[in-house]
């Protein structure tokens, strides 16, 4: 079993507080024709090809990247807890595979505080992906996200 201080090493998180209510960021998070509007960062469009939004179920957008090429990002959900917590296995080809994506969400008043944490399988990925990006990949989807809510 994995230490607290052990698991820190492998995940990397961001942490912001979106000016939306709680139901209406899970319904982003949770209903594909939503996802298709803000999932990936700037400037790439996402193509929702599979949301079976259960346990055990698989998801798989693919994102146009300006240069023509495709990015695919893929997992099975493990853990769902309404309004709280979505847990899956995450792939995101061509550059990040085998880690586990968290996505939890708390109330707070009309706001929501969410918290973001990948934890990927050793300590030499987890520092290997951040160098390649990580902060500056998911910061520009969430501003999209942010702004998506604001439209709602």
């Amino acid at each position: 079993m994995s230490s607290k201080n052990e698991l820190a090493k492998r995940t990397l998180t961001i942490k912001r507080t979106f000016n939306a209510p709680i139901a209406l960021v899970w319904e982003a998070w949770t209903q594909p024709e939503h996802i298709a509007l803000w999932w990936g960062p700037k400037g790439m469009k996402t193509k929702v090809v599979e949301h079976d939004f259960k346990v055990g179920g698989k998801w798989n957008y693919v994102m146009l990247m300006p240069d023509g090429n495709e990015f695919i990002a893929e997992g099975i959900f493990s853990e769902i807890v309404e309004l709280e917590k979505i847990i899956s296995s995450a792939n995101f080809k061509p550059m990040t595979e085998g880690v586990e994506m968290q996505v939890l969400l708390e109330k707070n008043g009309d706001k929501t505080n969410f918290t973001f944490n990948v934890i990927h399988p050793t300590e030499e990925y987890c520092k290997q992906q951040e160098q390649m990006g990580f902060y500056n990949g998911w910061g520009s989807t969430f501003e999209r996200l942010e702004e998506y809510l604001q439209k709602k």
